[in-house]
């Protein structure tokens, strides 16, 4: 078994993180977002995953030559930015029998074994993981009959209601893709699936109640951290707080349980650090606070700083005594200079 795994997005809603960091690559706990996509293709049998991505590339090179164990990794060049499905097809050109297909910024414990046998059983050309959500707004939903066949993808609803939303996990068939002209820009979700439906095409759904979140913005990407450390997804487990063995904190430092220091990292002493992730070197320095904020990779947030729901980039500042609350600082920026 093969998967596409869709890999381009620049990640605006996780900006200024995402501008040296692509959103796949941002660690997630102990690894990247990508490692734990893999890591799940891999416990289903899935023997090769296909990127491709116009973003960042260099970053993603990196990330495949040191990658080890399955699924093996397969590179794509896309030249500019072609959608999802014009993504999906340039991948998948060479792959000749039934593929998944994954969103590379989506943390799930979906039973991929389970979707493809239900795919197969049905003799379907697509099968789409639908997920049922309290509140469709984000989303849209996907109308089923009673035997799950996909009747049409709605728009985003104005009111609360709830429903069944794409999942971000496809089962394809190669003619699924046939009408995609290679190189062109096409959309899955509004071209080629409601094409397939008006065609008559076999399209299905599987309602599953697997854990699934889109780790698109810095709320949901901590979210999916804390679900993390409480156990929530299947097969992952982390102590809570999660402090990498390289990581220095002091013993007079206070860690909330939703806490993740990753490597290098340095909590000072007499520092307070809650709901918070901090990425390779960050550091929190003396007499700190740091709450529901992201702090990149060697960002620094000053002796006796207070910082709540900020997002900082690599190499960002948060100067001594500084108070700041939803700061986006940039790549190398200091607060307020």
């Amino acid at each position: 078994m093969k998967a596409v795994v869709l890999v381009g997005g620049e990640g605006t809603r996780l900006r200024p993180l995402t501008e040296t960091i692509p959103k796949p690559l941002i660690p997630l706990v102990d690894r990247p977002i990508l490692a734990h996509v893999l890591d799940h293709l891999g416990r289903h049998g899935v023997e090769e995953a296909v990127l491709s991505s116009p973003y960042l590339e260099p970053a993603f090179a990196a990330f495949i030559d040191e990658r080890r164990g399955a699924p093996s990794v397969a590179w794509v060049t896309e030249a500019t930015p072609l959608d999802t499905a014009g993504a999906i097809a340039n991948a998948a050109r060479h792959l000749h029998e039934t593929y998944l297909v994954l969103n590379g910024d989506i943390l799930t414990d979906l039973d991929l074994t389970a979707l493809v046998a239900h795919h197969r059983d049905r003799d379907a050309v697509a099968t789409i993981a639908l997920g049922r959500v309290e509140d469709a707004r984000p989303y849209g939903l996907v109308a089923v009959d009673e035997a799950g066949r996909v009747l049409e993808f709605q728009e985003k609803p104005a009111d609360l209601v709830p429903g069944a939303v794409n999942a971000g996990t496809y089962v394809l068939e190669p003619e699924a893709l046939s009408a995609v002209v290679p190189g062109t820009r096409v959309n899955i979700e509004r071209e080629v699936f409601p094409a397939l439906i008006a065609a008559g095409a076999a399209v299905f759904g599987l309602v599953s109640s697997a854990y699934w979140i889109d780790l698109g913005t810095p709320e949901t990407y901590l979210r999916a951290t804390f679900d993390l450390l409480e156990g929530l997804v299947r097969e992952l487990a982390y102590p809570a707080p999660f402090v990498d063995p390289s990581a220095d904190v002091s013993l007079l430092a206070h860690l909330g349980r939703w806490v993740v220091a990753g490597p290098g990292s340095a909590v000072g002493p007499r520092a307070q650090v809650e709901g918070s992730v901090l990425l390779a070197a960050a550091m929190v320095e003396e007499g700190a606070r740091v709450r529901d904020s992201i702090l990149g990779p060697g960002s620094v947030v000053g002796a006796g700083a207070l910082v709540e729901g900020a997002v900082l980039a690599e190499g960002a500042r948060v100067p001594d005594g500084a108070t700041s609350a939803g700061a986006r600082l940039r790549a190398g920026e200091v607060l307020g200079a």
